[in-house]
C-alpha cells in the first residue's frame, strides 16, 4: 500500500507519491529539519524479505553515496523505520528523458548540451569505480540546471564481475513494449540499451555503459531507438549483429562529427569503442562549440591506437591551422578557424592550480608564453611563435606562475618563490621587483607601470616595471569582498579590469569584474559573475558556467551594451583560483584550454615511502580538497567535491567509507578528536551566501546530530570567517583561523569548556603579515604554523597555548607544517614544491631546530585542505596529487569576432 501524506520516516515527512516501478516507489517529501524538498525511494513491502531485492536496494545506495558530481543525483540519506527500507536524495524538477523522447527527437543543440552532461555524470561514476549497468532514457531527468543520472540499482564496482548467465535464455520472449523496465532474473539491464557483452551474459564494465549510452544519444538524435525488435530475442539479435541507420537518415542536418561520436560508442567489440566517457563528452562539447554543419569530425578514434593517430589528426589540425595563420596576417579574413596545438614533446601543461601558468598571448598575438613542465621539473616559462611548432624554455624561470606580457611583448613578468620578476623574452636573468608571497596574477601597462595581486587575500598594488617603492592600487572593502585579483590593461593604460570576490561567499551581486584606476585606489563593479575577464576588440570576455561569453564593452566609459555571446562552451575554469583559461591578444587570436564544467577534475590519493615511491592507492580518484588521518592511522578523513564539498571518513582497512555532511553547505579542512571519534570541520555556506563559515564536528561513526562549535560575529553582528579547526591533544583546546581585517588572519584558541574566552595565540608579527596553516604538537605543548610577515611565507614554532617565544623552521619558504607523532619531526612543503623533513628537539626552556632534508616532490598543493598526512610510524605519506594525464592541446582561434553580429 502506498505511503500517506504526512506518514513520517525520520524526520522525513512525505508530502506525495512521484512514481512506482517493479523495484521501488518514490516520493516527494520534505526534510523537517531543514525544510528541504526531497525525494525518498522505498523498498516496496512486497520485496522488503527478498535478500536479492534488498541488496539491490543498498547496492543503489552504495553505489550514490560514493558519487558528487552536477550531472548525478545526490544522495543525502539512508535508513530503515518500522520495516520500510529508503534512500533520501535530491527531488529533481523536470521530466525524464524517456517521457521527452516520446515527443520526437531532440533539437542538435539539446542533443549536444545534454548529451555532453550524461557523459560527464557517466565518467564520474566510472572514475569512482562504479558502472551503471542499466542506462536509459528512464534513468535520466532533464532538469532545468541540466541532465543527471538516476537509479544506480543495477550498479556494480570495478572490482567485481557480472554474474554469468546463459546468454540468450528462452525468458527473452516477451513481447517489446513502448517504456521498457529493467527485466529481473535474466541478464541484468533493459534490453534496448544493452550491451553485447551483457547480453551474452560476459563481464561488463564502463564500456558497457559508453554502449548503452551509444543507444541513448542515437535516440536523442533521431527519435528513434538504434536497436528495434518485435521481441527481446530479436532486440538482442540487433544488439549483436546489426548496426543502426545512419543519423542522416532521421536528421539529415546532423553533423557528420555526431555519427563518428556516436558510431564509435556503438561498435560491437568494447576493444573498438570509445574507451571513457570523458573522450564522449569532448567530442560533444567540440562540436557544439564549432560550425554545426562542418563536415570534419574531431580527430580522436575510439580503439587502443586513438592516442597515437589522433597525435598525428591533431598535427594535421595545427598544421592547416598555421597556413592559414600565414594567410591571415595582413587582411581581415571573413570566417573563424579552429586549430589546435599541443605541448612539445615530453612536456605538460600546468595551468591549473594556485601556482600554475595559463597561456597568455603576446599583445601583437604572435605568440603565447605558458607554464610547463618536464617530467619532475618544476615549472619553467616556454615561449612559442604560432607559426613555428616549437616552444624555447626560458632559464632561470623555475617555479615560475602567472605570466603576463610587457605591452611591446620584449618581457614577461611572472612569479616565483615569493617573489614578482620580470625576464627579456630573448632570456637572461630574472629581476625581482617585489614580494608576492602567494600572487593571483599581474598586467604591465604602456606607462610601465605593473599591477599585481602579491598574495590571494589581498589588494592590488602597484609597482614601477624598473623597479622602485610598491603602494596599493586598490582597496579592499571587507564587508564585500577578501580578494582581488587578474588584473588586465585597458587600451588607455591608466584603467584596468580585475576580479573581486570573497572567499566565504558574499553576495552575487558584489563578486565580479571591476573598473580600476591607476589614478585612484576607488573601483566599481562592471559585470557580476565568478572568475577573471579580459577585454579585446570592442568585447569583455568573461566565464558563465562552463562557456566563454562576450559582451560588447566600451573601455572609455567602462559601460556593457548589448546581449552577452558565447565564443566557446568548453572552457577550462579553476574554481580554486576563480579563472578560466583563457586569453586574447588585439590582432583577433583567442587561446584556451577546454574542459568539464567545474574545472578542477579528480586528484590521486597514494601511499607513498619517504622516497616518494607509491606504495598503493589509497582510494579512487576524486575530486578531494584536502584531508586527515586519524591518530591511529587507520582512517582518512576527507572533504570531498567539487564545487561543493561534504565531510567523508574512509576506513582503509575494510575498505568503507561514511558520509559526514548531507546539507548545501561546502564542507573543508577536517580534522579528529584525540580519541578519534570526531571530525570537526569548516562549513562554508553556499557560493552566495551572507551566513559566512562556522566550524563544525560530528561524530565519525555518522551517527548523532551535527555539532556547531564555534561562529563568531563582529562588532556589527556580521560573521567572521573561520577555518582550520583543531583540538589539543589533551581535548580541552579548540584552535583555528580567524580573519582579521580585509587581509589578515590570526590563530585563536578557546577553551572546551567553562565560560572563558576565546584569545589569539599567534598574530602577524608586522601590518603585512598574517598567519596561515598551523598544527598543534603531540604533546599539546607547541604549535607550528606557517606566517607570512612582509615577504615569503615561512614555518615557525611557538608554545601552546600561550604563544610565547617563536622559532623559525624554513630558510627558504614553506607551507602545510605537519608533526612526526612522536614529536621529533616537522614536516612542510617547500618552495621547491618538495616535502622537507626537519628535526627539531624541544626543551624545557626553548625549542631547538636540527638539520632539514628533502623528501619528495609533491605535484599538487591544494588551497582548501592540506594535500598530505602522515602515518603515526613516520614510514609513510597519504598524499592528494594530480593524476599524470596525457596532455591535452590547447584550441586556437582566429578572427573570433567575424561570426559574432550574424
Amino acid at each position: 500500500m502506498p505511503l500517506a501524506s504526512g506518514t513520517k520516516l525520520g524526520p522525513y515527512e512525505i508530502v506525495s507519491p512521484v512514481g512506482a516501478g517493479g523495484m521501488g516507489e518514490v516520493y516527494r517529501a520534505t526534510d523537517t529539519r531543514l525544510d528541504r524538498t526531497v525525494a525518498i525511494k522505498i523498498l516496496p513491502a512486497h520485496l522488503s524479505e527478498r535478500p536479492d531485492a534488498l541488496e539491490r536496494f543498498r547496492r543503489e545506495a552504495r553505489a550514490i553515496s560514493q558519487l558528487s558530481h552536477a550531472n548525478i543525483c545526490q544522495l543525502y540519506d539512508l535508513g530503515e523505520q518500522n520495516g520500510i527500507h529508503f534512500i533520501v536524495m535530491e527531488f529533481l524538477e523536470g521530466e525524464s528523458l524517456g517521457t521527452r523522447l516520446t515527443r520526437g527527437r531532440l533539437p542538435l543543440e539539446q542533443v549536444l548540451r545534454y548529451g555532453a552532461e550524461i557523459a560527464e555524470g557517466l565518467d564520474q561514476a566510472h572514475r569512482s569505480g562504479v558502472v551503471h549497468r542499466d542506462l536509459k532514457p528512464g534513468n535520466i531527468m532533464l532538469t532545468r540546471t541540466g541532465a543527471k543520472l538516476l537509479d544506480f540499482g543495477l550498479a556494480k564496482t570495478a572490482s567485481t564481475v557480472v554474474p554469468q548467465s546463459s546468454g540468450l535464455s528462452a525468458t527473452m520472449t516477451s513481447p517489446n513494449v513502448s517504456h521498457p523496465l529493467t527485466a529481473e532474473g535474466t541478464v541484468l539491464g533493459t534490453y534496448q540499451y544493452m550491451s553485447p557483452e551483457q547480453i551474452e551474459g560476459r563481464e561488463a564494465d564502463a564500456r558497457s555503459d559508453i554502449f548503452s549510452f551509444g543507444a541513448v544519444l542515437y535516440e536523442m538524435s533521431t527519435g528513434k531507438r538504434a536497436f528495434e525488435g518485435k521481441s527481446q530475442v530479436s532486440v538482442a539479435s540487433a544488439i549483436l549483429e546489426k548496426d543502426p541507420e545512419p543519423v542522416s537518415v532521421h536528421q539529415p542536418l546532423a553533423p557528420p562529427a555526431l555519427q563518428h561520436v556516436i558510431h564509435g560508442a556503438l561498435m560491437k567489440d568494447p576493444e573498438s569503442r570509445w574507451q571513457s566517457a570523458a573522450d564522449i563528452a569532448r567530442q560533444l562539447r567540440w562540436i557544439s562549440s564549432s560550425d554545426s554543419t562542418s563536415n570534419i569530425a574531431r580527430p580522436v578514434l575510439p580503439h587502443r591506437k586513438w592516442r597515437e593517430r589522433a597525435a598525428w589528426a591533431i598535427g594535421v589540425l595545427v598544421l592547416l591551422g598555421l597556413l592559414v595563420w600565414a594567410a591571415f596576417f595582413g587582411r581581415p579574413h571573413p570566417r573563424v578557424v579552429r586549430a589546435s596545438l599541443l605541448p612539445p614533446a615530453d612536456l605538460s601543461f600546468d595551468f591549473m592550480g594556485d601556482f600554475s601558468g595559463p597561456p597568455v598571448l603576446s599583445p601583437d598575438g604572435t605568440r603565447v608564453a605558458f607554464a610547463g613542465r618536464v617530467q619532475k621539473d618544476r615549472n619553467s616559462i616556454w615561449v612559442r611563435k604560432l607559426d613555428n611548432a616549437s616552444a624555447e624554455k626560458l632559464a632561470g624561470t623555475e617555479g615560475a606562475y602567472a605570466l603576463f606580457w610587457s605591452p611591446d611583448g620584449k618581457f614577461i613578468g611572472f612569479f616565483s618563490d615569493g617573489k614578482l620578476r620580470k625576464i627579456s623574452v630573448t632570456g637572461g636573468p630574472a629581476t625581482i621587483l617585489a614580494d608576492a608571497p602567494n600572487a593571483r596574477g599581474g598586467a604591465w601597462s604602456r606607462d610601465n607601470i605593473i599591477v599585481y595581486s602579491p598574495d590571494y587575500r589581498d589588494a592590488l598594488w602597484k609597482i614601477n616595471a624598473d623597479g622602485g617603492t610598491p603602494s596599493r592600487a586598490t582597496k579592499l572593502d571587507p564587508s564585500k569582498h577578501t580578494t582581488h585579483r587578474w588584473p588586465s590593461f585597458l587600451p588607455d593604460g591608466r584603467h584596468f579590469l580585475f576580479f573581486a570576490t570573497n572567499h566565504a561567499g558574499g553576495r552575487r551581486g558584489d563578486n565580479g569584474i571591476y573598473l580600476g584606476s591607476l589614478d585612484s585606489d576607488a573601483s566599481r563593479l562592471i559585470l557580476a559573475c565568478e572568475g577573471n575577464g579580459l577585454y579585446s576588440s570592442g568585447y569583455l570576455l568573461f566565464h558563465q558556467q562552463n562557456a566563454l561569453m562576450g559582451q560588447k564593452f566600451d573601455p572609455d566609459r567602462g559601460t556593457l551594451s548589448g546581449e552577452p555571446v558565447t565564443l566557446a562552451n568548453d572552457v577550462q575554469h579553476d574554481g580554486g583560483t576563480f579563472h578560466t583559461v583563457f586569453t586574447v591578444a588585439d590582432n583577433g587570436t583567442l587561446l584556451y584550454e577546454p574542459g568539464p564544467e567545474n574545472g578542477i577534475g579528480n586528484t590521486d590519493a597514494f601511499w607513498m615511502d619517504r622516497s616518494g615511491k607509491v606504495l598503493g592507492r589509497v582510494a579512487e580518484p576524486g575530486p578531494y580538497r584536502g584531508g586527515a588521518l586519524s591518530p591511529d592511522g587507520k582512517r582518512l578523513a576527507v572533504s570531498l567535491g567539487n564545487p561543493k564539498s561534504d565531510i567523508w571518513v574512509f576506513d582503509l582497512e575494510r575498505g568503507r567509507r561514511t558520509r559526514l555532511t548531507f546539507d548545501d553547505a561546502s564542507h573543508l579542512m577536517p580534522s579528529w578528536s584525540p580519541d578519534g571519534k570526531r571530525v570537526a570541520y569548516m562549513t562554508q555556506f553556499g557560493a552566495y551566501s551572507m551566513s559566512g563559515t562556522a566550524l563544525r564536528a560530528r561524530l565519525a561513526s555518522g551517527s548523532g546530530e551535527e555539532e556547531l562549535l564555534l561562529a563568531p560575529k563582529d562588532d556589527n553582528g556580521l560573521p567572521v570567517s573561520v577555518s582550520w579547526p583543531q583540538w589539543s591533544p589533551d581535548g580541552r583546546y579548540l584552535a583555528y583561523m580567524q580573519q582579521s581585517g580585509p587581509t589578515g588572519t590570526m590563530i585563536w584558541v578557546v577553551p572546551t569548556s567553562g565560560d572563558a574566552q576565546p584569545k589569539v595565540v599567534v598574530k602577524p608579527a608586522s601590518v603585512a603579515g598574517k598567519e596561515t596553516f598551523f598544527h598543534i604538537s603531540p604533546d599539546g605543548h607547541w604549535l607550528v604554523y606557517s606566517s607570512y610577515d612582509g615577504g615569503r611565507e615561512e614555518i615557525y614554532v611557538t608554545s601552546f597555548p600561550s604563544g610565547t617565544g617563536r622559532w623559525q623552521i624554513s630558510r627558504e619558504g614553506g607551507t602545510y607544517p605537519v608533526w612526526r607523532h612522536d614529536g621529533k619531526q616537522i614536516y612542510f612543503i617547500g618552495y621547491s614544491v618538495q616535502l622537507m623533513a626537519v628535526d627539531v628537539h624541544p626543551l624545557a626552556d626553548g625549542f631547538e631546530v636540527g638539520s632539514s632534508q628533502p623528501l619528495f616532490e609533491v605535484r599538487s598543493v591544494l588551497a582548501l585542505g592540506s594535500p598530505y598526512d602522515v602515518s603515526p610510524d613516520g614510514k609513510r605519506f597519504l598524499v592528494l596529487t594530480e593524476p599524470i594525464v596525457s596532455p591535452s592541446p590547447m584550441m586556437l582561434v582566429l578572427n573570433w569576432t567575424a561570426e559574432l553580429g550574424k
